[in-house]
């Protein structure tokens, strides 16, 4: 039996983003080699050999559930890696983990507005993440943007007082996506204090600070903030979908309790392998280095076609303004003469317009079929 819902309308998702580029992608993929995919920020270098072991011999995980807040092995891993890469003394019960970090910034929002019904809104920077946004939605909130400054950084006096006095939430990410930008986390932080607003910090891109040393916004005391890590970039996991958060210890407490309840948990053997991937730097820093030179070397190309472009104080995406500001001619232009698909500016909001962001994650082999294009080209 069928009921007539009337004039009455749900939540219309939005064409998702990348799903836009189709066009660009027939236009790359029509030259020899074919295209060559830096639209999307997935890593496209091997596993690890530390990692690939540890998932081959996790069968005894694979059998029971695994537990939602993090087995112990895991945080131990997670409390290891915050001491020795940012001198923090975490103990595991003041951390969790999540399915991936965009599932927790997604879902959050939901389980905010229950810890708080009196508040609706989340605040996040107006040229960042979309999921920021959508997890607003999504859970019947407001999604106000944060007006981002000249150097793409979060301008917290933009953010009107009485937006302040409704918000769940404020997002920020550093390095940020996708202008590579390092915000003031220590100012985050007292803004969040002063008004008791939670500070949510995505700090996913971390391990490629080129500016100065890795930071976080634990660096400046817990009380009042989270910040959210992942594997994804940082050991090439985003499969494998293994992230984390800790911070605050009542608001770590409650999203482990009612994570519980909602049935979230990384599988077994994939927070076996995470584990194992939170001991070794070695292969985060030879992946640090394929990143640094693979800007540099787009860099490089890109001004061989008139276009400029700097490298991002962090993170591995160049951020180009586009000529007379035409982000999707730009992005038609570099299918038609490199092969790639990039994403144009205005994914990330309305003021990231005039510009594309460059994904440097395909493997070394497509890059150099890139600069063999490029070179004909000039």
């Amino acid at each position: 039996m069928s009921v007539d819902q009337g004039d009455r309308k749900g939540f219309v998702p939005p064409p998702y983003p990348y799903d836009l580029l189709d066009e660009a992608r027939a236009a790359a993929a029509a030259l020899p080699g074919g295209a060559v995919d830096l639209s999307i920020g997935t890593p496209g270098d091997p596993v690890p050999d530390v990692v690939a072991a540890a998932l081959g011999a996790a069968v005894d995980p694979a059998r029971p559930y695994p537990p939602s807040v993090g087995s112990a092995d895991l945080l131990g891993a997670v409390c290891g890696w915050f001491d020795r890469r940012l001198g923090l003394s975490l103990e595991p019960a003041a951390v969790g983990v999540c399915v991936g970090t965009k599932e927790l910034v997604v879902g959050l929002p939901q389980v905010l507005r229950l810890r708080d019904p009196g508040r609706d809104t989340i605040l996040y920077p107006a040229v960042s993440y979309p999921s920021y946004a959508m997890g607003a939605e999504l859970a019947g909130c407001r999604a106000v943007p944060v007006a981002v400054d000249a150097e793409w950084r979060i301008d917290l006096s933009a953010i009107d007082e009485a937006d302040a006095a409704r918000a769940l939430g404020l997002w920020v990410n550093t390095p940020g996506n996708p202008a590579g930008a390092l915000d003031d986390l220590a100012a985050a932080a007292a803004w969040g204090r002063e008004r008791g607003v939670p500070v949510l910090s995505d700090e996913c891109y971390i391990e490629f600070t080129w500016d100065g040393s890795p930071r976080s916004i634990l660096q400046h005391g817990t009380d009042g903030v989270l910040a959210a890590h992942s594997l994804s970039k940082r050991s090439n996991l985003a499969g494998l979908r293994v992230g984390y958060y800790a911070g605050d210890a009542e608001l770590v407490h409650y999203l482990r309790e009612v994570r519980k309840h909602q049935g979230f948990m990384i599988p077994g053997p994939a927070q076996a392998a995470g584990a194992v991937a939170l001991g070794d730097q070695a292969h985060v820093e030879a992946q640090a280095g394929r990143y640094l030179r693979r800007m540099r070397l787009l860099v490089e190309l890109l001004a061989g076609l008139g276009i400029e472009a700097t490298l991002p104080q962090g993170g591995f995406y160049l951020w180009v303004a586009a000529p007379d500001g035409d982000a999707w001619g730009l992005t038609r232009r570099l299918a038609e003469t490199l092969g790639i698909v990039v994403s144009p500016g205005e994914f990330y909001g309305p003021q990231g317009s005039g510009h594309v962001r460059i994904a440097v994650v395909a493997p070394d082999d497509r890059l150099d079929l890139v600069a063999e294009r490029a070179a004909a080209a000039s």
